[in-house]
């Protein structure tokens, strides 16, 4: 079984980020010791250079490896030339075990708040996810921006702006998981196969009503996808319990 913890929308900053939070989600998240953690981009809050250097020191505190993608507040003041500096590629591939991939893709442009994968970089998605399709790997697709509106959330204003094409792609190629951040609300839609999940904000302060920081957790076996919520008061729910496509 492979175990994915899934994390997002830190927001380092001065002001809206809770770095108690943020220690107690590590030492949880470390005692799963998880396969990998993947995180969905707002790293930072307003992709400020110093940002991203406590950014580096605070993801060192993760023991399992992480993988990242950066969100529109990450891309703000030449935050993408801070994040591959310092973080990493902004879109990347990675596969496990030889049928199991993870595709990072960049949803963020300089100082836009909206969402877009653009035609070059869905070219290159389209590339890895026939890869994928033709050696039947399980494949996973994490960007920062919601490819279908989430409820509870109020007036939908980010969804990608070229989400028609993007989740044709997703379909097509029949990707297993497309994982999300950006609205601080967990979600799950499910369509044609495809699970589509967001995530919650692990440590900003900047969440909606009586909601609580959170993350998921992903445990994936040869038949079955589990989907846990945990929220940092200590209690863990089953968001849902899906049949892998096979």
């Amino acid at each position: 079984m492979t175990v994915i913890v899934h994390i997002s929308d830190l927001h380092i900053c001065k002001y809206h980020f809770n770095e108690e939070v943020f220690l107690k989600a590590v030492d949880e998240i470390n005692e799963l010791k998880p396969d990998m953690i993947l995180l969905t981009g707002d790293i930072t809050n307003e992709g400020y250079y110093r940002e991203f250097l406590k950014a580096k020191e605070y993801l060192s505190l993760f023991d399992a490896p992480l993988y990242a993608i950066p969100g529109n507040h990450d891309s703000r003041n030449l935050g993408y030339e801070s994040f591959e500096e310092l973080i990493g590629e902004r879109s990347w591939r990675l596969t496990k075990n030889n049928n199991f991939t993870v595709i990072g893709v960049d949803s963020s442009s300089p100082d836009v708040n909206g969402g877009n994968i653009g035609r070059p970089q869905q070219l290159w998605m389209d590339s890895q996810l026939d890869e994928c399709l033709n050696d039947s790997n399980f494949t996973i697709v994490a960007m920062h921006h919601h490819v279908i509106p989430i409820p509870e959330t109020g007036r939908e204003r980010n969804v990608l702006s070229d989400a028609g094409d993007i989740l044709k792609t997703l379909i097509d190629h029949k990707v297993d998981v497309v994982l999300c951040g950006h609205k601080h609300v967990a979600n799950i839609w499910e369509m044609n196969g495809t699970l589509f999940i967001n995530a919650g904000s692990l440590s900003s302060t900047k969440i909606r009503g009586k909601d609580l920081n959170s993350y998921n957790v992903y445990n994936i076996s040869d038949e079955n996808i589990e989907i846990y919520l945990n929220k940092i008061n200590g209690t863990t729910s089953l968001l849902g319990n899906f049949k892998r496509n096979i």
